[in-house]
């Protein structure tokens, strides 16, 4: 028996009064073999060893709380979970005895973005603490901060950071079994797992990672049974020092709707904000985005573009490219004069009076490009109708609120990182190919003037 933070003369004060009533004896040998998180007036949570039937852990969960309740006078809120990693023994039904063990399946490698890397990680005061303990934990993965919590309002570099971890783990470690996904994800294996009646494989594979890095953490808000079933995947590989990182809009207190143990446990390790960047932070996003693209832009440039965009560093990389690509079409230098007409066309303002929905600019995209809307919502993925589709997409990203997940549930189900690939091929093709740059100055013009 193992204690992870104090409590442990409580806890043998619990134990024996629970040795005292009529307790079996097989709930109190697993009980004094279970791993201990926590044990005080408020909380007792532990985790038992080996398989441990369902039943078992009812029955360890009232002992505890009977015998605790007669010591403190009050119960606490306590917490038994299994730390098997093992399949459909962990949360769900309990096998036929003799029942084939279902085989972890390998994690698939996950796909990264080739620039969100360390090392073009602009670093500054608002991110300094984020960008180190991302580094910390892709060293030492399991020791340094765990769980590692990043929080953030959308395009401030939590996807960054989160890539740009998995992807230095991984070169320096290539065997690692790392599962990279976002929670959107997550919830939707989860739940096609339940409805095809084989939980097994889907447990394995993220029970059995190494380290487990989940983008949007803050989309659990009222999932109670995909709540149920992270806290068990959570609890599995802590348990086993398995390193885990997550990604949020805010803080995990202020994730609406969300069960209390996991609150708890999101703070276990080390939870870090990033904030909006600093002017001179913004100077150097704008110099390392521009350079990545072969323009020195000049001082006075760079320091107007800095002054204008305040927001997000996605918002900054794409004022950056939008005046890149401007330059591009019309095949003149970047000064200062069409830096200021790019960003008092009608299309750079922060948003027309009147609101653009997906609708919208899905019925513009597809009479300039000849194709129907319901062709760019299907799953298909016909030559001819993908790239309207990535151009929808970068449009609909760019000039509404939704987010990454929300859009691709507007063209056919798909998911953020296909939303998020479509809006990066965009930028580079309106970067290097005038087509493609005159097809989206045209469409933003017509959705501008409400001609749709």
């Amino acid at each position: 028996m193992a204690v992870r933070d104090g409590g442990l003369d409580l806890w043998e004060a619990v134990l024996s009064r629970a040795a005292g009533g009529a307790a079996p004896e097989e709930i109190l040998s697993s009980l004094r073999r279970a791993t201990v998180r926590s044990c005080s007036a408020d909380e007792i949570s532990v985790i038992m060893q080996g398989h441990v039937p369902r039943e078992g852990l009812t029955a360890a969960r009232t002992l505890l709380a009977r015998s605790a309740a007669e010591l403190l006078g009050r119960p606490p809120a306590v917490d038994v979970s299994p730390g098997a990693l093992s399949g459909s023994d962990v949360a769900g039904d309990i096998p036929l005895a003799g029942a084939p063990r279902t085989e972890a399946p390998p994690i698939p490698r996950p796909q990264l973005n080739e620039n969100y890397t360390f090392e073009s990680f602009v670093i500054g005061p608002s991110n300094r603490l984020a960008h180190a303990a991302a580094v910390a934990v892709s060293d030492a993965p399991g020791q340094a901060y765990n769980p590692l919590f990043l929080h953030s309002a959308s395009g401030m570099g939590k996807s960054h950071l989160l890539q740009a971890a998995c992807r230095k783990l991984l070169d320096q470690r290539p065997e690692t079994a790392l599962s990279y996904i976002s929670c959107e994800e997550f919830q939707n294996l989860f739940f096609s797992a339940v409805q095809a009646g084989d939980v097994g494989p889907f447990r394995n594979r993220f029970r059995c990672a190494e380290v487990l890095v989940v983008d949007d953490i803050h989309f659990l808000a009222s999932r109670e049974r995909t709540q149920e079933e992270f806290f068990h995947t959570f609890n599995a590989l802590y348990n086993a020092a398995r390193q885990i990182i997550l990604s949020s809009d805010c803080l995990p207190r202020e994730i609406p709707k969300i069960q209390e143990r996991l609150i708890s446990r999101f703070k276990w390790g080390l939870v870090a904000e990033i904030e909006p960047p600093s002017f001179e932070t913004r100077l150097e996003i704008i110099r390392i985005k521009s350079g990545m693209r072969g323009f020195a832009l000049p001082p006075d440039v760079m320091a107007y573009i800095a002054e204008q965009s305040d927001a997000s560093i996605r918002e900054l990389e794409g004022t950056v490219l939008k005046i890149i690509g401007y330059a591009s079409l019309l095949g003149t230098k970047v000064d200062l004069g069409l830096v200021k007409e790019v960003l008092q066309a009608p299309s750079s303002r922060r948003g027309p009076a009147k609101p653009i929905g997906i609708e919208e600019i899905m019925s513009v995209v597809a009479e300039y490009y000849s194709v129907s809307s319901s062709e760019l919502q299907a799953r298909g993925r016909t030559r001819s109708v993908a790239l309207p589709r990535q151009v929808s997409m970068f449009l609909a990203r760019d000039l509404t609120r939704h987010s990454l997940e929300s859009i691709g549930g507007y063209f056919g189900g798909r998911d953020h990182s296909t939303v998020k690939h479509a809006c990066d091929k965009i930028r580079e093709l309106i970067s290097s190919t005038s087509d493609v740059a005159s097809a989206v100055r045209s469409i933003r013009q017509t959705l501008s003037r409400g001609d749709a």
